[in-house]
């Protein structure tokens, strides 16, 4: 169940993966905790963004962390053993296709959009769940994303990126189709939601953390692919990140819409 990475595994990304998961913390997690003794399944952990919050908003749990890439994983467990050293975390190097023992509950956030076959996954996850347990999936979707001053050469940046992850397999538009993926894959009692940011200069913290740090850096990390690939020719590229920037400064606007479902094992 290997996949493109369309942003990379660089430093940069590390940082954006990290300033994303500390200011979208409690919009994200929010009503997402477990008992304590739970044994759950964290399936794309990364560099461990999203673990640090797991392991805080549930202690005690019995967290297995699985991810393919060897050097996010070393990251994800240098994280959580700084920052929260008593969390049980079994880390795992291995696909979601290896995993074969039974957990109480399975989280997912931001792994769907990155796969070829997210139905299979997901039918794959629903199998190691016990009876009457739950899957949490996390998702985005890029053309949610509006903003003031408006500019075609932003969204033409911004569909880039769209473009180059579906041509690595994958799907930057997921988030709107949660609920229906979730009911197809064979889970019951399926709910959906949008969990929306917005922000302006009134919430500097969102600008300096969402509009900048997470999502600019994240249409940026694919600029030498989209220029390479002819999508865009560099001057192109940054007059569309210079329009898109304005969104982040004094009189911008910027609305972007993750989506939140959660499903049970029957």
């Amino acid at each position: 169940m290997g996949t493109d990475y369309v942003h990379g595994y660089t430093p940069a990304e590390t940082r954006r993966l990290t300033e994303q998961a500390q200011t979208l913390a409690d919009l994200l997690h929010a009503g997402t905790s477990y008992p304590a003794g739970s044994r759950v399944l964290e399936a794309g952990c990364g560099v461990g963004a999203q673990t640090l919050q797991l392991v805080t908003r549930s202690p005690g749990i019995d967290l297995v962390s699985v991810d393919i890439s060897e050097e996010s994983l070393a990251q994800a467990k240098a994280r959580v053993s700084a920052a929260a050293p008593d969390a049980r975390v079994d880390w795992r190097l291995a696909d979601l296709h290896e995993i074969t023992e039974e957990f109480d509950h399975v989280f997912l956030c931001f792994v769907l959009e990155h796969l070829p076959d997210p139905h299979d996954a997901l039918v794959r996850l629903r199998r190691l769940l016990k009876p009457g347990g739950t899957i949490t999936v996390i998702e985005g979707d890029h053309e949610s994303a509006f903003f003031h001053p408006r500019s075609a050469a932003a969204h033409a940046v911004i569909d880039c990126l769209v473009d180059l992850q579906a041509e690595a397999g994958g799907d930057a538009l997921i988030g709107r189709r949660l609920q229906p993926l979730l009911k197809d894959a064979g889970y019951d009692d399926v709910r959906a939601w949008p969990c929306t940011v917005y922000a302006d200069e009134t919430l500097p913290h969102l600008v300096d953390g969402f509009t900048r740090k997470t999502f600019i850096a994240m249409v940026e990390s694919v600029r030498h692919r989209a220029i390479a690939a002819g999508m865009r020719t560099p001057a192109e590229w940054e007059r569309g990140i210079r329009d898109l920037s304005k969104a982040a400064e004094s009189g911008g606007t910027f609305h972007y819409t993750f989506f939140k479902s959660v499903g049970r094992q029957c």
